[in-house]
């Protein structure tokens, strides 16, 4: 009867090699413990081994020729039309701006071109100011509702 003669150890798990499924588990304390190997260095596969400073060269020349041209501000004649119409009105900026609900900076860059047209406000300031902003025939009068042509 040796099982008398076998120790038995209560409380201990038997320690099987863990399978990393991802880099936390490489740098995690178990992977220290056990004496795990972690390789840091990553490899780049190159086309060209004489000198491999051209390829970054050669990316960066593509995105400077792919450059994305800025958006077209608004034209300054939307601008004349905007501030003829509003002192037409008897309005100041910050008048025109309360009743079209935008800020009185967002006016300033219109009436100056600085802005990126948006329609939407575009539309708010012709019902407002009574004037085309859009479009051809920038700066003339809106007919009343219904007035097609």
């Amino acid at each position: 009867m040796d099982d008398w003669d076998s120790k038995l150890v209560i409380g201990h798990k038997v320690r099987a090699p863990k399978v990393t499924k991802n880099t936390s588990d490489l740098n995690g304390k178990s992977a220290r413990r056990a004496g795990a190997v972690v390789a840091t260095d990553k490899k780049i596969a190159s086309g060209n081994k004489a000198n491999p400073g051209t390829d970054h060269q050669r990316i960066a020349k593509l995105d400077r020729e792919n450059e994305v041209a800025p958006p077209p501000k608004v034209a300054p004649s939307v601008g004349k039309a905007m501030q003829a119409a509003r002192m037409e009105l008897k309005l100041s900026q910050k008048d025109l701006a309360a009743k079209v609900n935008e800020k009185v900076s967002v006016l300033q860059d219109y009436e100056s071109g600085k802005a990126i047209p948006n329609p939407q406000i575009l539309g708010k300031l012709e019902r407002v100011l009574g004037v085309k902003l859009r479009g051809s025939d920038i700066g003339k009068k809106l007919e009343g509702p219904g007035a097609k042509k």
